[in-house]
């Protein structure tokens, strides 16, 4: 048998496939900006970005390059996740969320199960889905049957499944939650096509039911036995993945959508009649605001960076990771969270501020960036990533493990 030769390659070539990487995404942000008010209000299936994200090699970027990846760590991964959040927030939401699925196989699967999905990833360059959402729904159900297993239920919300190639679920089974990874489009599964909220329109976060779903033992992740045991620190370094996806694509939107609104207005505000001025670009009010607002993004940004790094750096533990590590990642990722919601909703608000009442009009597609801010940033309140970090904070307290947390 041929050992692969894992030695890590000098970090000149890291680096520059990293930065090859954000020069795809800024291109891809740049083709999603150009027709996001457009394809917003059609609110079709993101088949042809799925197809975009896939032909600018973004879908594998995580992988080993000696299996057909770059090599990314998952922090930079998700830096990517901002960079096309600037251009449009729900594929960017795509994308963060499949990096997420994509690294739950090294968490909670043996060895070989990682190892095989990550060499298919780098191969096949598959969408991943999630089926993961454990609010508002029934519930999905694992249950033995005969070699394998059967899955029922429906959840009611599960981002990208409908357009996915390859699902990540989460299930219960004898009473304790499961990983699995699955393909997409397999007899008894059925999106319901049903998503049609006031944001992130482009995500196919609808509905999805199982109905008698087989299942093999391999597609259920980790070691037998199956059940009856709790998560280490390091395998509940999941719901923090996902975590910083949001602080992410939040970011990068506010990002996004600043610098759109300041080409618009170089292009066509007209200044106030008793400013005396020629050019809406020195009116000295709009010029606080664009301070004050660049100020707040950019130190979300950085705080951003932040989370990003302590998440990575839990990962490089490893296993042998403890619950104070553990905790100071999702602390990290929480305070993040609770900034970067804040800033962004306000930037993607006072926008029209600096442009002026004209670039309300529905065929810019402007109040798309609120939209989409404000109906993801209710995923799970903010207010409880406060209270998380507060607890912490002053009593050491740390977050206790949920999807959420």
């Amino acid at each position: 048998m041929t050992v692969t030769d894992h030695t890590a390659p000098p970090a000149s070539d890291d680096l520059a496939r990293f930065d090859a990487a954000l020069r795809r995404a800024d291109l891809v942000a740049a083709q999603l900006r150009a027709t996001a008010a457009e394809r917003d209000r059609a609110n079709k299936p993101p088949l042809a970005e799925i197809e975009l994200l896939r032909e600018a090699d973004l879908l594998q970027v995580g992988e080993p390059v000696e299996y057909g990846g770059s090599g990314l760590d998952y922090s930079q991964s998700q830096q990517l996740t901002r960079h096309v959040a600037r251009g449009d927030t729900s594929i960017a939401h795509l994308l963060g969320y499949h990096y997420a699925q994509q690294r739950i196989p090294h968490l909670f699967g043996t060895a070989d199960q990682a190892d095989e999905l990550s060499r298919r990833n780098a191969q096949f360059k598959p969408f991943w889905g999630g089926v993961q959402n454990p609010r508002g729904a029934s519930g999905l159900t694992l249950t033995r049957d005969g070699s394998g297993f059967r899955l029922d239920g429906r959840r009611t919300f599960a981002s990208g499944a409908g357009v996915a190639d390859q699902l990540s679920v989460t299930a219960e089974l004898d009473g304790d939650l499961v990983f699995l990874s699955i393909p997409a489009r397999r007899e008894g599964f059925t999106p319901l096509n049903d998503w049609d909220n006031i944001g992130q329109r482009l995500t196919d976060s609808g509905g999805v039911v199982f109905d008698g779903v087989r299942i093999e033992r391999s597609e259920i992740l980790g070691e037998d036995p199956l059940t009856g045991r709790v998560p280490s620190a390091y395998q509940t370094l999941v719901t923090p993945h996902w975590q910083l996806a949001f602080v992410n694509f939040y970011i990068g939107t506010a990002e996004g959508a600043l610098e759109e609104a300041l080409d618009w207005t170089r292009l066509h505000a007209s200044p106030w009649e008793t400013s005396g001025l020629e050019s809406a670009t020195d009116d000295p009010y709009i010029l606080e605001l664009v301070g004050a607002l660049r100020s707040e993004v950019t130190a979300a940004a950085l705080l951003a960076d932040h989370a990003g790094e302590a998440l990575q750096s839990a990962l490089d533990i490893g296993p042998d990771l403890t619950p104070d590590q553990r905790a100071e990642a999702a602390i990290a990722i929480a305070e993040a969270k609770y900034v970067t919601t804040k800033v962004s909703l306000d930037v993607a608000s006072r926008l029209f501020e600096i442009q002026g009442a004209r670039a309300t009009t529905t065929s810019y597609g402007f109040d798309r960036h609120w939209r989409n801010l404000r109906t993801h940033t209710v995923h799970d309140p903010v207010a409880y990533k406060a209270r998380e970090v507060g607890d912490w904070t002053l009593n050491r307290r740390a977050p206790q493990f949920t999807l959420y947390s």
